[in-house]
């Protein structure tokens, strides 16, 4: 599977996203049973509010994704203990403008 993770622009300072790819590559936790996965794009939300994500989720998907993906630090706030206040506005704008495109996935570790 294809797909494009979006990140916390506010933790990029402390975090490359090694964590994400670790899962990705090795089929665990949130890509559990989805097979081999090809990260397309990492990106940020482009900050708050996150209004950046949904232009940017429907980018990776023209170019391949067959996933949008979002970070745990988005959802789950890893590692800096603060979830995005805004992330359940962020996910119905994506699934909103990505309809059946794309499968979308709260988090990754």
């Amino acid at each position: 599977m294809k797909v494009g993770i979006i990140r916390c622009q506010l933790t990029e300072d402390m975090c490359p996203g090694s964590m994400d790819f670790k899962v990705a590559r090795e089929g665990t936790l949130a890509f559990e049973g989805t097979g081999p996965v090809e990260i397309i794009g990492f990106i940020s939300c482009g900050g708050c509010s996150g209004k950046k994500a949904v232009t940017r989720a429907k980018m990776m998907v023209d170019r391949g994704a067959e996933a949008i993906v979002f970070a745990s630090c988005m959802k789950k706030g890893t590692p800096i203990g603060y979830p995005c206040p805004h992330f359940s506005a962020i996910k119905v704008a994506v699934e909103n403008k990505l309809g059946s495109e794309a499968k979308i996935i709260d988090w990754t570790h």
